[in-house]
């Protein structure tokens, strides 16, 4: 991606320590807040690292995983995608963005990749096979919009995951797309799910006010 080898901490900073304990599910769900300010402090790699693994790890249909992730850390790429984010200052506070996106023509190139080992080759062709009569006839707008209903799946991982290992995000859907694009030199085809600013807070947040489970759902 244009721009993005630079994208850990300079090696005169001092990495952060890394993280010792971890929240639960039920804990991390519980005291997730959007948090727009936070400590002026490089990520930890190790963190970072670990965050995207367990959020690669979310479910998709046929295990197409779609979602790719671009981590923008370096202050100079920061400051061009908070001016695509229409100046909105968590981006530059955050010590890491992870633009989260959905690349759908990648997933059907490589389609053979998603299979599971354990099928061998039958498993391979088969899952060509099944993506081609699904997604064949489709254009890529079409088949896109499929591919970031799965990329949402990750991106509602990602804050969980990022939480649990002790850490805030605010997901972030007012950007320009196209000006994302450019700037990160990412295929005029991929959809976004969104920007997350990460990083520790630096700020309460507001507490989590929500509608109760009677109010958003019917038992048949």
């Amino acid at each position: 991606m244009a721009g993005m080898t630079n994208s850990t901490a300079p090696a005169t900073t001092a990495a952060p320590a890394h993280s010792t304990s971890n929240l639960s599910v039920t804990e991390a769900i519980r005291s997730r807040v959007s948090i727009r300010k936070y400590v002026q402090e490089p990520m930890n790699q190790d963190d970072l690292r670990e965050i995207l693994e367990l959020a690669s790890r979310a479910p998709s249909a046929w295990n197409a995983q779609t979602w790719r992730f671009a981590v923008v850390q370096t202050p100079e790429i920061k400051e061009k995608l908070q001016a695509a984010a229409y100046g909105q200052g968590q981006i530059g506070s955050a010590p890491a963005v992870i633009v989260v996106y959905s690349d759908m023509e990648d997933t059907l190139d490589t389609v053979e990749e998603t299979a599971h080992p354990g099928m061998g080759d039958e498993g391979r062709a088969n899952q060509r096979k099944t993506f081609e009569n699904a997604f064949g006839g489709q254009d890529v707008a079409q088949r896109g919009q499929w591919g970031l209903s799965q990329a949402n799946i990750a991106f509602g991982f990602l804050m969980l995951a990022a939480r649990s290992k002790g850490y805030d995000t605010v997901p972030m859907l007012g950007f320009n797309p196209q000006a994302v694009r450019d700037l990160l030199g990412l295929p005029e085809h991929v959809q976004f799910a969104g920007l997350l600013p990460i990083g520790k807070r630096a700020e309460e947040g507001f507490p989590q006010h929500r509608h109760t489970v009677e109010r958003v759902t019917k038992f048949y």
